[in-house]
């Protein structure tokens, strides 16, 4: 057996998230363990750094997968890509990976995107792209906000009610917010960094740091929220489609990049 790294980009939209779905609903995972079973023949499964959500993308996922074949990763690569069309996933690198490489356990990080739209026009190019909202957004504010969530803290008011994780407590490594230019408006992206995330924990943050920029609520009012240690005090959890995994680093990269 032979073990390889792969590289996925994605398009969350048509997808009901990464992990195969025991009703059937499409999955990213499916879609690409049904692109190996026309390689070789079989079942095929694959295990990924993170399970996002349907409606989140993907501009780094990182999975990996065990083949009898010792293929050429290049090779793999495009013979993948063949059979994945026409749905909207695509492995931007493969790589031959050690026997002990785990996609998802020898994960040093994650990094995570949002992108949010302030705008009154529809995103038409954008749609089911980015979070849009009509009213405009202070950026300082929402900086200001948003360092009171850095380091390690007990992030249970940034949890999901049906969060597996055994711990809320987790170690906030980045967040940072840039205004990037939009016509007719303003676009603020969220780029979040830590070794793992809760479940809803980027889109609680997200929905929460908007009503601080939207005027809603002071700064303080998230150190409050965070402290309080309930999930009854949080914003509101934004939608998915704003949310992109970027990158997800090890210990050393598997693709040499």
């Amino acid at each position: 057996m032979a073990r390889f790294a792969f590289r996925i980009e994605y398009d969350g939209g048509p997808f009901n998230g990464w992990q195969r779905q025991a009703g059937g609903q499409p999955s990213v995972q499916q879609a690409i363990e049904e692109a190996l079973a026309r390689l070789e023949p079989g079942a095929h499964r694959i295990s990924a750094a993170g399970r996002t959500d349907a409606g989140v993308h993907a501009t780094g996922q990182v999975a990996h997968a065990d083949l009898t074949k010792e293929w050429e990763p290049f090779r793999l690569a495009e013979a993948l890509n063949w059979h994945l069309k026409p749905q909207p996933v695509a492995i931007t690198a493969c790589a031959g990976v050690a026997p002990d490489f785990h996609a998802r356990f020898s994960a040093l990080e994650r990094r995570y995107l949002f992108r949010l739209m302030a705008r009154r026009a529809p995103a038409v190019l954008e749609a089911g792209r980015v979070w849009q909202v009509r009213g405009s957004l202070d950026l300082a504010a929402m900086q200001e906000a948003a360092a009171h969530l850095i380091g390690r803290h007990d992030f249970t008011t940034f949890r999901s009610a049906m969060c597996q994780a055994e711990s809320p407590v987790k170690t906030l490594d980045e967040i940072r917010i840039e205004e990037v230019p939009c016509q007719g408006g303003q676009e603020f992206r969220f780029h979040l960094r830590a070794r793992s995330f809760l479940h809803n924990q980027v889109r609680s943050i997200v929905g929460t740091l908007e009503r601080v920029g939207a005027g809603g609520w002071p700064p303080a009012r998230v150190k409050a929220a965070l402290e309080a240690a309930d999930r009854a005090a949080c914003g509101p959890v934004c939608p998915p489609e704003g949310l992109y995994l970027t990158g997800v680093g090890y210990p050393a990269d598997p693709f040499g990049e």
